[in-house]
Formats: C-alpha cells, sequence, structure tokens
C-alpha cells in the first residue's frame, strides 16, 4: 500500500504545485507588462518634444565646431517639430485676442491666464505621473525581482521619506527640473516670438478706442509695454498688457515677457549646472580613489595640485577664463553654456576632491581591499568594484550642494554681463536688468528671478542635508525621533 500510495501522493503533489506556479508566474509577468504600457503611453504623449530638444541639441554642437551636416539635422529637426505633443501650446494655446464678444484663439474661448494656467498644471501634472511611474518601477523591482529581500539601500530611503527638510528640498527641485524640462511649454509666449525675432511676428489684438480688432508687431507691442520704473506702460505680476497679452510675472524693461524669459533661463542653468557638477564629479572620484589606492607620493601629488587651484582666486578666474575664451568656437556651443561648464568643472573639482579623499582613504584601509589584493585583482577592479560603491553617498550629497553653488555662480556671471551670451535668457540678467527699478513699480524685474535663484538653491542645499542625513543613520536629524523631525527640518535638516 506503501509503494501504491507513494506515487499517488506525489503526482498529487505535482497537480496541486502547478496551479501555484501558474499564480505565481502571472503577477510576476504581468505587472510589468503593465509598467512597460504605462511608460510607453507616457513616452508617446511627449515623445514629439523629446525628439526636437535632442535633435535642437546637437543641431547647435554641429552649427558651433562647424561640422558638416547641419542642414540634415535642422530636416530632421522640422520633422520632429511635427510629431504629435499633448502639452504643447498648439494643444492648450493661450495666446488669442479678445472680438468685442469673446475670446479667439484660446483653449475653448477661456482668458488666457485661465488657459495657461491649465497648461501649466497639465505639465506638472504629467510629470508626477513620471514620477509616480518610476517609484512603481522601483518598489516593482524591489518586490519582484531583486533577490534580497532587504538591503541598507531600503533603510537609506525610509529614512529620507520622513525627513521633512530633505523632502523640501526634493519638491523644489523637481519643480525647477521640470521648469526646465518643460520650458517652451509653460511660457505663456515663446523666445522666437517675443525675443528672437520679435519683428518678424505679428499679434492681434481688440483696440477698445476704435471698437475694432487690429494687428501689430511684437517688437513695437513689446516697446508699448515696459515696465521702467512707474510709468504707465509697466505691466506688474499677473496682469494684462494693453494688447491683450498676460504675463504671469510682468513684463521686462524691454516690454518681453519675464516669465518666459525665467522658464528658458531656468534650462540653461541646469544645463550648465549638470554638465559643469558631472565634470568635477567624474574628474574628483578618479583623482580620490587614485590617491587613496596608491597613498604616498601619488596623494601628496595631488594635494599640492589641489591646494595651487585653490589658491586662486575663483571668480578672478572665472571671469579670466569667460573674458579669453569667449571668441573660441567652444564658447558659441549652446550660447556658451558648455564653456561655463568646463571653467565651473576646471576650477571646482578640488572642493568635490577635497570631500571624498576622506571616505576614499578609509575604504582603502579595509580589510576586503587587502583581500582583493591578495587575489591578484588589478588596481582598476578593485577600485570601481570595492571603493567606489562606498563613496557613492558622498558623490550625492556633495553633488547636490555643488549643483546650488554653481547656480548661483551662473547668475553671479550673468549679472555682471558674463557667462552666457546674450540674448539668451538668464536668471542673473534679469536681475541686472532690473536693478535700478528695485524702489519703483517695477519691482518684479529683480525681486522675482532673485527670489527664485534663493529659492533653487536652498532646495539643492536641502536636499543634500536629507540625503546625507539618510546615507548617516548617526547624524543629528537623521537619529532623533519623530517628534524631532519638525526641529531637525528648521535648522537645516541637521546642519
Amino acid at each position: 500500500m506503501a509503494g501504491a500510495h507513494g506515487p499517488s501522493s506525489d503526482a498529487d503533489d505535482t497537480a496541486e504545485a502547478t496551479p501555484e506556479t501558474a499564480s505565481t508566474i502571472l503577477p510576476t509577468e504581468s505587472p510589468t507588462l503593465v509598467w512597460v504600457g504605462l511608460g510607453a503611453g507616457l513616452l508617446a504623449l511627449e515623445v514629439g518634444a523629446l525628439a526636437t530638444f535632442l535633435v535642437a541639441i546637437l543641431s547647435d554642437a554641429l552649427a558651433a565646431a562647424s561640422l558638416p551636416g547641419v542642414g540634415f539635422v535642422e530636416g530632421i529637426e522640422a520633422a520632429a517639430r511635427q510629431l504629435p505633443t499633448l502639452l504643447s501650446r498648439e494643444t492648450v494655446p493661450n495666446e488669442g485676442y479678445w472680438n468685442g464678444q469673446r475670446w479667439v484663439g484660446t483653449f475653448l474661448g477661456l482668458r488666457p491666464e485661465v488657459a495657461w494656467g491649465i497648461r501649466v498644471a497639465l505639465v506638472y501634472l504629467y510629470a508626477l505621473a513620471v514620477a509616480g511611474w518610476a517609484v512603481l518601477g522601483y518598489r516593482l523591482y524591489r518586490r519582484e525581482y531583486r533577490a534580497a529581500d532587504w538591503t541598507p539601500r531600503d533603510d537609506v530611503i525610509d529614512r529620507f521619506r520622513n525627513h521633512g527638510w530633505g523632502l523640501f528640498g526634493l519638491a523644489v527641485v523637481f519643480m525647477f527640473v521640470v521648469m526646465a524640462v518643460f520650458a517652451p511649454a509653460l511660457g505663456p509666449t515663446t523666445v522666437d516670438k517675443n525675443m528672437r525675432n520679435s519683428y518678424d511676428n505679428e499679434l492681434t489684438y481688440w483696440d477698445a478706442e476704435t471698437d475694432s480688432v487690429e494687428t501689430i508687431l511684437v517688437g513695437e507691442a513689446n516697446l508699448a509695454s515696459q515696465s521702467r520704473g512707474d510709468g504707465e506702460e509697466r505691466v506688474g505680476p499677473m496682469e494684462y498688457d494693453d494688447f491683450g497679452r498676460f504675463h504671469p510675472f510682468g513684463t521686462l524693461p524691454t516690454g518681453r515677457d519675464l516669465f518666459t524669459f525665467i522658464a528658458v533661463g531656468s534650462r540653461i542653468s541646469l544645463v550648465i549646472g549638470l554638465l559643469s557638477v558631472g565634470l568635477s564629479v567624474g574628474v574628483a572620484t578618479s583623482l580620490a580613489l587614485i590617491g587613496a589606492y596608491y597613498k604616498g607620493r601619488v596623494d601628496l601629488g595631488m594635494v599640492l595640485v589641489s591646494d595651487g587651484v585653490m589658491a586662486m582666486p575663483q571668480l578672478l578666474l572665472l571671469i579670466m577664463l569667460t573674458t579669453v575664451l569667449k571668441d573660441t568656437w567652444v564658447a558659441g556651443l549652446y550660447s556658451g553654456a558648455f564653456l561655463l561648464a568646463l571653467i565651473f568643472a576646471f576650477t571646482g573639482w578640488t572642493y568635490m576632491w577635497r570631500s571624498l579623499r576622506g571616505p576614499a582613504l578609509q575604504v582603502s584601509e579595509r580589510q576586503w581591499i587587502d583581500a582583493a589584493k591578495s587575489f591578484g585583482q588589478r588596481p582598476r577592479t578593485i577600485m570601481r568594484q570595492h571603493m567606489l560603491p562606498y563613496i557613492t553617498g558622498y558623490l550625492l550629497i556633495y553633488g547636490s550642494m555643488t549643483l546650488g553653488g554653481a547656480i548661483i555662480a551662473i547668475a553671479g556671471l550673468s549679472f555682471l554681463g558674463l557667462g552666457v551670451s546674450p540674448p539668451t535668457p538668464e536668471w542673473g540678467r534679469a536681475v541686472n536688468l532690473g536693478q535700478e527699478y528695485v524702489d519703483t513699480g517695477s519691482w518684479h524685474i529683480s525681486l522675482i528671478p532673485g527670489l527664485l535663484i534663493t529659492l533653487v538653491v536652498t532646495g539643492f542645499n536641502a536636499l543634500g542635508d536629507g540625503i546625507r542625513d539618510a546615507i548617516d543613520p548617526r547624524s543629528d536629524a537623521a537619529s532623533s525621533d519623530a517628534a524631532d523631525d519638525g526641529a531637525a527640518a528648521g535648522r537645516g535638516g541637521g546642519a
């Protein structure tokens, strides 16, 4: 009976295991397909804008370097502009005119400020959806595909989620990045129409004196909308000019829209900041790992080189390099943004290296490094696989804080008339344009971009504080109780 019962029991177990295996595989694969489908759908909504942005950067680089293929790339860019884009000003237009009875040309005939507000809200909702999609992807990987049930990274994320000051910084940085990425869609008008080729474009408006619809060149309308002191033609925040154009942040002394200027300028600041910090991180990390591995004269030589660079006045060095290299082909890349990134990386890698040198030296003394050497692993492999992962957290911390400093430096150079070449918009240039009107009715020209610079830099610093406290549980903010989170946030995340 036992022999007869054994095979029967095994068969029953196999029969029972089959449905369990199927029910296990189905929820594993199905969420992944749904997640991929959601990502494809989100990308399809903005594929036109993404393609246009990437091709435009390539076209600018080829033109600045005088390389062949510019015409071909410009043809691709023109084709990319024809791709559908949901969150574009063509889909949700806000530029129209009052015909005496209703608004014409705006989204659903709504007032321009309402149509513009709807488009801005849709852009940020889309960005939140993309961020939520990325979070869902990480949680799916953590639940279904990661071999370990727990890693130290999980504790880091959990601590950061309870860090109020760090979450504030993350929210500010998120809004800034979204503004930079979606700058063409967020502005109430376009750079080409309102700034670069204003006399090649016309606008239609309602003339109250003649009770008729008239047309005028955008450049002439800007001249009649200049914010210079307390003049009657000035346009403040959330006001319309005499031609039915809505200006969320008012107008510049030239009559151009300030919000469009700031939105496009945020892209310049972000690109320069990311390039400079990325280059600084690459140089600093490589030198820190090499110095920590070989020590001795190699590390001493790097200390002397960094001291020599740090001994030079950084502001004067920035001004000198910007002036000397302004006529080179590098200065033509992205309106001088690439040149600024190189200069910031050359002058700023020493501070990053100083921050990474200590942790790298500590890791180099660990027992697993000696074990890897005894097994005959190459120095490059040891540095990449056994040392780099342990200083990655410091890269995130100091990289975030350095990015805020780069934004201040960019604004400062633009304020002095250096750096990004005009007429490319940049926040520091807006502060410069409005400095003489601070105590007049045109106060918004300098105050708004100045406040935004302060807010964004504070956000990057707060994000760095949050990452630091999440990575190091022994820091003040991370080791405090939940009741002390508010106090920690108030003092800058335990800084």
